[in-house]
Order: C-alpha cells, then sequence, then structure tokens
C-alpha cells in the first residue's frame, strides 16, 4: 500500500492538525468578556480588551444555517457542490465553516454535528490542503 499523501492547513494558526487526520480548532478566550472567538485575535473582538488567551475549542456543535456552494470560487479548486454554513459551540460561539454534507434537504436546524478534516486540495508537489468543517453526528 503507497503511503499517504503528505498533508498540510489552508492557512497557519487556525488549527491544530494531528497524526490521525482529526483536528482541533484554536481560538481565542477573553477573560474579561468570558467570550470566546475563532480565529484568535490579539485582542477581544467584542470589547477591545488585550486579555485574549489561546484556547482549544470544541470539536462538537450544533446547526444553525446551510446551503450548497455549486459553484467553485475564484481560485478554488476542490469538489463542489459542497456544504457551508453557520454552526454553534458549546461555548456559545457560532463559527462561519465548510459543511460535508452537500444536500441541504439531508440537513435540519439543531443537527449535532462533529469537527472533521477536510481536504480542499492539493498543492503543486501533492501535499493535501486540509481546512476545518464541521459533518453531521451519526445518528
Amino acid at each position: 500500500m503507497p503511503p499517504a499523501p503528505a498533508r498540510r492547513p489552508i492557512a497557519p494558526d487556525l488549527f491544530d492538525l494531528h497524526d490521525d487526520g482529526s483536528l482541533t480548532l484554536l481560538g481565542g478566550y477573553s477573560p474579561g468578556s468570558g467570550r470566546h472567538h475563532f480565529p484568535r485575535f490579539a485582542v477581544c473582538p467584542y470589547t477591545g480588551a488585550d486579555d485574549v488567551e489561546p484556547a482549544r475549542l470544541p470539536d462538537r456543535a450544533t446547526l444553525w444555517l446551510w446551503t450548497a456552494v455549486t459553484a467553485p470560487p475564484p481560485g478554488y479548486t476542490g469538489p463542489v457542490p459542497f456544504g457551508f454554513g453557520v454552526v454553534e459551540l458549546p461555548v456559545g460561539l457560532r463559527i462561519v465553516t465548510r459543511i460535508t454534507e452537500a444536500d441541504p434537504a439531508a440537513l435540519e436546524a439543531g443537527m449535532a454535528m462533529r469537527l472533521v478534516a477536510d481536504v480542499v486540495g492539493v498543492d503543486d508537489d501533492g501535499t493535501e490542503l486540509v481546512a476545518w468543517a464541521f459533518a453531521p453526528e451519526p445518528t
């Protein structure tokens, strides 16, 4: 069996990509506001306080909004259609994200979702480009 292709995140500091293929979103937490944010900023986006601490965000969420992207955005070479939407993490943070289910009829508000690695392309040397996405939890 050939070795698995190399993988790398689409951008730095958004998530940790683990050897087992899973990932962890890297956000921020401001003790002053008591709120999380993603991606992490140097200051709290809610209050402007400079007390932001790195935070590993939960890997489970609830689906809020969704649609299907049926035409590739400029510069995108990955598969279409793909799902796109908003999920809410248990820490009260809503994130705009890819959704692995491309059929809007297969999704419903309040559906349990889990964080997954999603290959969105391959660079010139064959390295897979990985983004974060949320997939429906198996029922």
